[in-house]
């Protein structure tokens, strides 16, 4: 029988592929946008987050998502150096979510309050996946736009207190396949799994309406 991990996997396969091959992620990775969306990327990453982490406090103790809040993943101050210097110190007075986002952000925010289970699935999605291919778009970044190596622009990428991110993803695969919930709990998460992966597609369809190449 397959590990929840990767069932999670296997089964949000598809979706992962969609968000990967997005337009707007295509031609971001293939250089041919401004460093302006990838800016306003940035922005709509922060209301994420910005859901993620300011509720983790209250999950802390819930014995499904408790064991997954680490304080060594958490992003916001990353976020917040790098939209610091992409759109100056007053960057908080610019920021704007799009309707995609503020959705994915909303929905982040339901499950915190309402059911850890699902809280997990979003926590498995954003992390796990800045880890991996987050790295992918990091290089393409310091290269296209000329950042600074790891440096102000594209700290989110960069998890300077996980020295072994093979070994933390490794760690994180343990703690899903122990997670304290039955086979229905377990599918619900797969489920919501899938519906994050659809959320974050959403946000890049409309990214791309916002910044298409013909503009």
């Amino acid at each position: 029988m397959d590990s929840f991990s990767s069932l999670i996997r296997t089964a949000s396969h598809e979706q992962h592929r969609q968000a990967e091959t997005s337009t707007f992620m295509s031609d971001l990775l293939g250089g041919r946008l401004g460093v302006d969306a990838y800016a306003r990327y940035t922005e709509q990453l922060w209301f994420v987050y910005d859901a993620l982490e300011s509720t983790a406090g209250r999950l802390a103790e819930d014995p499904v998502a408790g064991p997954f809040i680490r304080p060594e993943l958490f992003r916001l101050p990353a976020l917040e150096r790098d939209l610091a210097h992409l759109r100056g110190p007053d960057w908080r007075a610019g920021l704007t979510a799009l309707p995609a986002a503020r959705v994915y952000a909303d929905r982040v925010r339901e499950c915190a309050e309402r059911w850890p289970g699902g809280y997990v699935a979003h926590h498995y999605t954003r992390y796990l996946g800045d880890l991996s291919g987050g790295q992918i778009i990091r290089d393409t970044a310091e290269r296209t736009w000329g950042f600074a190596r790891k440096g102000d622009g594209v700290r989110f990428y960069v998890f300077e207190r996980i020295t072994n991110p093979a070994a933390f993803k490794r760690d994180y695969r343990e703690l899903l396949d122990g997670i304290g919930a039955d086979e229905l709990e377990r599918q619900r998460i797969v489920s919501e799994c899938k519906r994050a992966f659809a959320l974050n597609t959403d946000v890049f369809r409309a990214l791309g309406e916002e910044f298409p190449l013909s503009a």
